[in-house]
C-alpha cells in the first residue's frame, strides 16, 4: 500500500466509493439493526466466524470508517469510537483497572477527568496516585508511586488548562519498564501536530468534540491502540455499557477531519501571534503557551510536537476580578467552555471546567484563581487581538 503524507491522509483517509453507487462522500448509517441473510449468517456474525453487522451498539459501517481513519492517523492498528471523551476515558481506564488497582496520572488534566479519576474511580476501590506538575517528568516521582498493583499511566500533554507540556518518551520509558501501559491524551494537539504512539505511548485517546469535529456541532471521543486493547476495551466496556458514537456524529466528524491539517496550521500561527503580543501587553501577568520560548516547556515541545497548537492560558493583572471583567468585556471572543472550534472561544477554569478540583486540588495542579483559558479560532488574528485589547484596557 501506498503511504502518504499525513496532509493527504486527513483528506482521503481509507474511504472507498462504494461499489454500486460510487459515492465521494460516504453514506451516513442510520440504522439500529441489520438483516441476516438466514440463520446460519446471523449466528456466525454473533459468533465472529462471518463478518457483519448486526445491531448498531456493536458496530456501524459510518462509525467504523471514523475509527479506521482516526486509527491511521495516529498510527495506531485500531479505534474505538465513544459517546464522549469523557466516556472514551472512562472505558481504557475501567477496562485496564479493577478493585485493588491503582494507576498515576498528573494532577493537572481535564477536571472531568480529575473528578473521575479521584472521585468515581475510587467508588469502584481503584486508586488515583496524582504526580505534581513540578514532578511529572521525573522518573523517580513516576517510580515512587509505581507498584505491583500499578496498572496504567496517565498523563495530558499539552495539559489541561496550564498547558503544562509533559514528556511523552520519558513516561513511556518507565511504562516499557514496568511492562504497563502509558495513556495519552491527546485532544490538545490533535494527531495533526502529535502522536504519542511514535513516542513509545500504547494508548491514545481524544474528545472528537474538540480538534477533530472542530466545528463545536457533536459530542464524542475516541481510544486509539493495537487490537488486542481495542478488542479488550470494545468487548469488556463499550458493547455493554453501551457508551457508543451515533453514526450521525462519526460521519459529522469524518467531514470536519478534511480540514484539521488546515485548521491546526491556522489555529497555531494564530495563537502564537496572540501569544507574543499578550506576553507584552501591560495588563497580563503571565502567559502560557509552548511555543514561547519563555515556556519552561517549549524544548519539550519543539521536540515532541509539529508546531504549538491553538490553546493559550494567561493571567492578568488584578486577579480573578480583573480576569472576569476581561472575560465579560469581551466582544468576538466568545465566552463559553470547550475548546478547538473555528471560533475564538474565552473561559475561567477555576470557576467553570476545572471547578471540580477543590481550592487546594487547583493550587496542586498550578491553576491559579485568576488563570484565564483562550481556545485560539481560525479568525483573522489582528481582530481577535484587537478584541482582547479593548476588553483588557
Amino acid at each position: 500500500m501506498q503511504k502518504y503524507a499525513k496532509e493527504t491522509d486527513i483528506v482521503h483517509g481509507i474511504h472507498t466509493s462504494h461499489i454500486t453507487t460510487m459515492d465521494l462522500v460516504p453514506p451516513i448509517h442510520l440504522t439500529s439493526t441489520y438483516r441476516f441473510r438466514d440463520a446460519d449468517h446471523g449466528a456466525g456474525i454473533f459468533n465472529g466466524t462471518d463478518k457483519g453487522y448486526a445491531y448498531t451498539r456493536m458496530g456501524n459501517p459510518t462509525v467504523d470508517l471514523f475509527q479506521e481513519k482516526i486509527a491511521l492517523l495516529e498510527g495506531g492498528e485500531a479505534a474505538i469510537a465513544a459517546s464522549s471523551g469523557m466516556s472514551a476515558i472512562a472505558a481504557a481506564a475501567m477496562t485496564l483497572a479493577g478493585p485493588g488497582d491503582n494507576f498515576v496520572s498528573c494532577t493537572t488534566v481535564y477536571g472531568g477527568t480529575y473528578a473521575l479519576f479521584q472521585h468515581d474511580l475510587a467508588k469502584w476501590n481503584i486508586e488515583a496516585r496524582f504526580i505534581p506538575p513540578k514532578s511529572c517528568c521525573s522518573i523517580q516521582s513516576i517510580e515512587s508511586l509505581t507498584d505491583q498493583n500499578t496498572r496504567f499511566f496517565y498523563i495530558e500533554t499539552p495539559a489541561n488548562p496550564t498547558m503544562d507540556v509533559i514528556d511523552i518518551e520519558l513516561w513511556a520509558s518507565v511504562a516499557k519498564t514496568h511492562q504497563i501501559p502509558l495513556v495519552v491524551d491527546n485532544t490538545f494537539a490533535s494527531p495533526y501536530l502529535q502522536n504519542p504512539l511514535s513516542l513509545g505511548a500504547d494508548i491514545v485517546i481524544h474528545s472528537t468534540t474538540k480538534y477533530l469535529n472542530g466545528h463545536g456541532d457533536i459530542i464524542g471521543g475516541v481510544v486509539v491502540a493495537s487490537n488486542d486493547m481495542i478488542d479488550r476495551i470494545r468487548k469488556g466496556y463499550i458493547i455493554h455499557y453501551g457508551p457508543i458514537m451515533s453514526p450521525f456524529n462519526a460521519w459529522l466528524i469524518l467531514r470536519g477531519m478534511k480540514t484539521l491539517a488546515i485548521r491546526m496550521e491556522k489555529h497555531s500561527d494564530n495563537a502564537m501571534k496572540i501569544a507574543k503580543w499578550l506576553q507584552m501587553h501591560p495588563n497580563v501577568e503571565k502567559v502560557f503557551y509552548p511555543g514561547l520560548a519563555s515556556h519552561p516547556g517549549h524544548p519539550l515541545a519543539k521536540k515532541q510536537m509539529k508546531k504549538f497548537g491553538g490553546m493559550i492560558a494567561f493571567e492578568v493583572k488584578g486577579g480573578i476580578s480583573a480576569g472576569k471583567r476581561l472575560m465579560n468585556k469581551v466582544k468576538l471572543c466568545i465566552l463559553a467552555v470547550s475548546l478547538g472550534d473555528c471560533e475564538t472561544l474565552i473561559q475561567h477554569p477555576a470557576s467553570m471546567t476545572h471547578s471540580t478540583y477543590t481550592p487546594q486540588e487547583r493550587a496542586d495542579a498550578g491553576i491559579s484563581d485568576g488563570l484565564i483559558r483562550l481556545s485560539v479560532g481560525i479568525e483573522n488574528a489582528d481582530d481577535i487581538i484587537a478584541d482582547l485589547d479593548q476588553a483588557l484596557r
